[in-house]
């Protein structure tokens, strides 16, 4: 066996201080056998004596050497009174063991030789296996303290073989040189044997080493996981976890006040001045948010410009917060050689008088939020029993969608897409529309964030698809047809796979379909949208970014994703009038020309905004200017007048 030497540890046992803590408990659990050994093998070699020897080598010197025996065996099998402090203490009670060893071995050795002169040649054999199988059995008991057991083999078989020399009977001289070597042999069996304990204790190190660095990198990762990177606040996932805790502990009189709080005006600063100015700008509020975060209020970061807020208090102590944390956000910020300012809006809701459980209190907190936009915008809103009215409409709306027969009560309309020079129709966007027996006529930016939450968007979205492909079949082959995919359905790989089933059974051709995607889309699972959008790709539809401008990082979307037109959002034909509005959308115009993207303005709304857009570059258009959705059979009879007159 090769041996291994640690570096700047000897081979020998006590100047070792990284593992003498290891070496002192092994021998604790080894010492109390060797001295039970030296008593018991003592007491028996006396005892074939006692009638050969004088009563001083038989009697009185035997039980002095047993009673130091048992004496120290107590010591070390007891518990300890005194625990060792440290390596540096243990190294202290090592070097101690050496000479008492190496006097109790010498102790023994003498009096058994004296032993000895008496007696016949069985009990001169006696004495020899004495000595040998002692000093044996006492090298293995101290093989964790290898200086020790070399000395006490050193000493004992010394004095042995040089007696035995000195008597000259061929014999014991045999005998002697016989345990000298089989001495010799153990000890190098021990050595390497020590030498593997060292290397066992530097893996153990090593490992513990490893583990520790492993729980530092687990603790945080875990507080990454919990942190917002940004702005340094908590993430959704703390929050919400904090939240069901908070509720958890509390009772039926203490009062915790959930808040989402929303910037006003933080969308044209990062138009104006860039995302990245933007990002400036939230980590700033982050940092004012953090300074005034307690044990009674609780501040995160949910997503984009929207906090949530947990505050131990009624109604009365969430609005004052509110107020308080709105008036912090309003205050200026300064990026660089800008000074910008946002507004804030809030939203709360009180536990248990607006709800029990987090999801509750999330989402009335949210509708608090909704209607301080809508009506109140920065100002902070408590959800209260009027707003409850309005979530019973709500409610009513999914109760009246889940039971809704999709076929029958859901259809599409068409709006037609024009050529701005010679306003031919080039295609058409398929728009759903629902009437309820029960509610009437539900816009599609009510019912389809309900569809998302009620987990039934994929029925939803195969049964307009479904209509679209029969409406496909009675159009012109040369007309596209868009079709607007929700975020949920397109990192959804089964409806996926069921859309292109129906596809391929339909007569449509896919290079005819455009499917539109929002930025939400991407933003939900960009592995999985990036994933659904090449597959798509690969068929021939043709994927369109809609609401261009709306979302948050609209030039990264462009430039990562595969898409193949770019539909500009509504609120720029608005600004179309003005000179600031004309630069911005021929801006947008030419970062989709860059790209190879076909751009469609939306939201013509008079003839002034269609010769601006077709001035502005843009080849596609859309509105109410030109065209009203409408139903398939007005669609149809409008392109048959129009290939009439032509």
């Amino acid at each position: 066996m090769q041996t291994t030497v640690i570096p700047g540890f000897p081979r020998s046992t006590t100047d070792a201080p990284r593992y003498a803590e290891a070496q002192l408990s092994h021998l604790r659990r080894q010492i109390p056998p060797l001295y039970a050994l030296l008593a018991v093998n003592a007491a028996a070699l006396a005892f074939t004596h006692r009638h050969l020897a004088p009563a001083l080598l038989t009697l009185q010197v035997p039980a002095v050497l047993i009673a130091a025996c048992l004496a120290r065996m107590l010591v070390w099998a007891l518990p300890t009174k005194r625990p060792v402090a440290g390596p540096v203490d243990a190294v202290a009670r090592l070097r101690r063991i050496t000479p008492l060893a190496l006097a109790m071995a010498v102790s023994f050795v003498t009096w058994a030789l004296v032993l000895d002169r008496y007696g016949g040649p069985y009990e001169h054999g006696h004495v020899a296996i004495f000595i040998s199988i002692t000093v044996l059995g006492c090298v293995f008991c101290l093989g964790y303290l290898p200086r020790a057991a070399l000395m006490v083999c050193t000493s004992v078989v010394g004095i042995f073989l040089a007696y035995n020399l000195w008597k000259g009977t061929e014999v014991l001289i045999a005998v002697a040189f016989n345990v000298a070597l089989v001495t010799a042999v153990i000890l190098k069996v021990l050595r390497d044997s020590f030498d593997g304990f060292l290397q066992l204790q530097a893996s153990q190190e090593a490992l513990q080493s490893e583990r520790t660095a492993a729980e530092r990198l687990n603790d945080e990762n875990a507080r990454l996981a919990r942190t917002d990177a940004l702005t340094q606040l908590p993430n959704r996932r703390l929050f919400m976890a904090e939240l069901e805790q908070r509720l958890a502990q509390a009772d039926a009189i203490e009062r915790v006040s959930v808040g989402l709080l929303d910037l006003d005006g933080f969308k044209p600063i990062n138009d104006t001045y860039g995302h990245g100015q933007g990002d400036r700008l939230l980590t700033a509020l982050g940092e004012r948010l953090r300074a005034v975060a307690s044990d009674r209020v609780m501040v995160a970061r949910l997503g984009g410009d929207e906090f949530g807020v947990i505050v131990r208090g009624d109604a009365y102590a969430a609005a004052a917060e509110g107020e308080r944390l709105c008036d912090l956000l309003r205050q200026p910020v300064v990026l660089g050689e800008v000074t910008v300012a946002v507004g804030c809006s809030a939203g709360f809701a009180t536990f248990p008088d607006a709800g029990r459980s987090a999801h509750e209190l999330f989402d009335r907190a949210d509708f608090a939020l909704y209607h301080a936009k809508a009506n109140q915008r920065g100002g902070c809103v408590i959800f209260s029993p009027r707003l409850e009215q309005l979530v019973r409409g709500e409610q009513a709306l999914e109760a009246a969608l889940q039971s809704a027969p999709l076929e029958q009560e859901f259809s599409v309309v068409f709006q037609p897409v024009f050529d701005t020079a010679t306003l031919e129709i080039v295609g058409v966007e398929a728009l759903a529309r629902w009437e309820s027996p029960t509610l009437g006529k539900v816009a599609p930016d009510q019912f389809f964030p309900v569809a998302e939450r009620l987990g039934i968007t994929r029925p939803l979205t195969l049964a307009l698809f479904g209509k679209v492909l029969a409406a496909g079949a009675e159009l012109p082959r040369s007309m596209r047809i868009s079709f607007n995919l929700s975020p949920v359905d397109l990192v959804d790989r089964t409806t996926i796979d069921l859309m292109l089933e129906r596809l391929e059974e339909s007569a449509v051709d896919p290079r005819r379909l455009v499917f539109e995607l929002t930025e939400n889309a991407l933003v939900t699972d960009l592995t999985a949208a990036v994933e659904a959008m090449h597959r798509l790709k690969a068929i021939g539809i043709r994927l369109a970014l809609d609401d261009f401008g709306t979302g948050y990082s609209s030039l990264s979307s462009l430039h990562q994703m595969p898409f193949d037109i770019l539909k500009v959002d509504r609120s720029f034909a608005a600004r179309l009038s003005d000179h600031v509005g004309r630069r911005l959308v021929a801006a947008i115009r030419g970062v989709g020309r860059s790209l190879s993207m076909r751009c469609v303005m939306e939201g013509i709304e008079t003839e002034t905004q269609l010769i601006e857009a077709r001035l502005s570059g843009f080849e596609l258009a859309q509105g109410y200017h030109l065209s009203r959705p409408m139903t398939l059979e007005d669609l149809t009879q409008m392109v048959r007048a129009r290939q009439a007159a032509a």
